[in-house]
């Protein structure tokens, strides 16, 4: 081990230190932590060649004996004191079970096939993945009402058959456990509101195989009658889906025959509410947005009475709403008349992680829309270009200097004389990492400050809409077969990052999914989803579930 004796001097006080010079610069900084209580990511250590990097190579900084080196910085708040832990290690064994499913990496609960009933256990998966719906349903108390999609005629509802109540009930079991549980009670209660999900099968004894999109359409139908939420400033109340999950579409309704309008016929402007996207299938179709391009314009035969006969008006819609979490339908399966069932489209349909959902709204609703989409873009360029010159400076400064980075060094180093009592007159100052990590930090912070202020005073004001138009993925339901009668569907749920439970603090996520197979739950990475495309028999989406993308608060911090 060659080594060199040299002296630091950090503010008025100097330091001897024994510099072993096969050992990396990492090794220099801890030496001077234990001298000095300066934490190594807040030093800056003037060498050769610059700042010493924690991998700069020692031997080659041509160190001599009693050279004099200048280190600059102080120690960080706190110093990293250790503290005693205020709560006891409760280890996994000792736990019970509901405690062991809140713990961090925990499987959740998959739901137990009871006979042709993976339609019903997909669709709760992907529901179950929304957590506004969840902290809505623990407040939800059970009265005494009939449902008005119930198509028995009955007058009053019990909790047993309250769709709303029991998927409350089944929830919460679920976030308790890491086995697969059983839904009898709310598969029950679903059959007696909904009795086409009672249908026997025709090919034997049990329950027929039911159309995933259905369940959900129906579900989300009494979620949208049963779940209120409170408003804010009064006792007002509103639903739940018309907040988080509703959207609206502005149209025009124009005649295809140009007579209707040289009749005086005007065009018909209309609103309504949707609870999904269709994304139309035909020949052409190969991408999601081909196929919303297809579901926003649709032909209807109607009768003008400026002509007085039936004519085909082109209905055209644009979304002058954009709900926080988006249902997207492939509209894959068809009545075939000659087998008398519905029938599978198999052409292949690729969709995004990420939806630009912008392009497809009014132009008021473009222009609140574009300034936050376009900061958040630059925003993530930014980030993304600090992080690559973060790991430029984590190799070695020198060897890594082009020809003309190293001649500018060198005239930087002439700038550094030495005076009479052997110290070092800075004739430029050097950042240590962390002081350009808090440059950079506090850039970014302002960025994330300027895009919260972009967002436009009416979206604002509406928590329940998307503010940005930029969507990303976080469910898919898929079906595997021919028929929407037959074959088998599952539910793929992206994973959350994880969640402190003493702080409530959510981590970052690591991008991986959980596959919900009734109640078999496997973990599996981003690149199965885009298999999910179709093209054949295999599992592809029937359904996609998006979330508008986080933006940051006033301060700057994101939620």
């Amino acid at each position: 081990m060659a080594t060199v004796n040299v002296v630091v001097k950090h503010g008025p006080k100097k330091y001897d230190v024994e510099v072993d010079t096969s050992a990396p610069g990492e090794e220099l900084k801890y030496q001077l932590f234990s001298l000095t209580g300066v934490e190594p990511d807040r030093q800056k250590v003037i060498v050769k060649g610059g700042q010493l990097k924690d991998d700069t190579d020692m031997s080659k900084l041509g160190l001599k004996p009693g050279q004099v080196i200048m280190m600059m910085g102080t120690p960080g708040e706190g110093g990293g004191a250790i503290v005693r832990p205020t709560e006891k290690v409760k280890f996994l064994e000792d736990m019970t079970e509901a405690e062991a499913a809140q713990q961090i990496g925990a499987t959740p609960a998959g739901l137990i096939n009871l006979g042709n009933t993976c339609y019903l256990n997909s669709t709760l998966q992907a529901l179950k993945s929304i957590p506004e719906l969840q902290e809505s349903l623990e407040k939800y108390e059970f009265r005494n009402s009939a449902p008005s999609g119930s198509q028995l005629g009955l007058n009053t509802t019990t909790p047993g058959t309250d769709i709303t109540y029991q998927l409350k009930n089944l929830f919460r079991k679920m976030s308790h456990t890491q086995e697969g549980m059983p839904p009898f009670i709310f598969l029950q209660a679903l059959r007696t509101t909904f009795p086409q999900f009672a249908e026997k099968s025709k090919k034997g004894m049990g329950y027929a195989q039911q159309d995933a999109e259905e369940a959900w359409s129906q579900i989300v139908s009494q979620l949208k009658e049963k779940l209120q939420e409170s408003g804010e400033g009064s006792s007002a109340e509103s639903s739940f889906i018309d907040k988080y999950m509703s959207g609206e579409l502005t149209s025009t309704l124009e005649c295809d025959d140009p007579a209707a309008a040289e009749a005086g016929e005007q065009l018909t402007h209309s609103k309504d509410q949707f609870l999904k996207l269709n994304c139309h299938i035909d020949g052409q179709t190969a991408h999601l947005r081909d196929g919303l391009v297809n579901g926003l314009k649709e032909k209807i035969e109607k009768r003008s009475e400026a002509l007085g006969r039936d004519v085909t008006y082109t209905k055209t819609s644009k979304i002058s709403r954009l709900p926080k979490y988006l249902t997207v339908h492939f509209v894959r399966f068809f009545w075939k008349r000659d087998v008398q069932k519905k029938a599978k489209i198999m052409r292949k349909v690729t969709f995004p992680h990420e939806l630009d959902a912008v392009e497809f709204c009014t132009d008021d609703l473009k222009k609140a829309l574009i300034p936050v989409r376009d900061k958040v873009r630059e925003l993530r360029k930014e980030e993304e270009d600090v992080e690559r010159a973060r790991k430029r400076r984590q190799r070695n400064p020198v060897e890594d200097q082009t020809l003309e980075e190293k001649k500018e060094q060198e005239k930087k180093e002439k700038k550094l004389a030495t005076s009479a009592d052997g110290d070092v007159e800075m004739g430029e100052t050097f950042k240590t990492d962390a002081e350009f990590e808090a440059e950079k930090d506090a850039s970014i912070l302002a960025a994330k400050k300027e895009l919260n202020s972009l967002i436009d005073p009416e979206l604002r004001k509406d928590d329940g809409a998307n503010q940005s138009g930029i969507y990303e993925l976080r469910g898919v339901v898929t079906h595997q077969g021919a028929s929407a009668d037959s074959g088998h569907y599952t539910a793929y749920i992206k994973k959350t990052g994880p969640k402190d439970p003493v702080t409530g603090k959510v981590g970052p996520e690591d991008g991986n999914w959980w596959w919900f197979n009734d109640d078999k739950v496997t973990e599996v990475t981003s690149d199965k989803i885009d298999a999910l495309a179709g093209g054949g028999e295999s599992h592809s989406a029937l359904i996609c579930l998006y979330k508008a993308i986080p933006l940051p608060t006033a301060e700057g911090i994101m939620e």
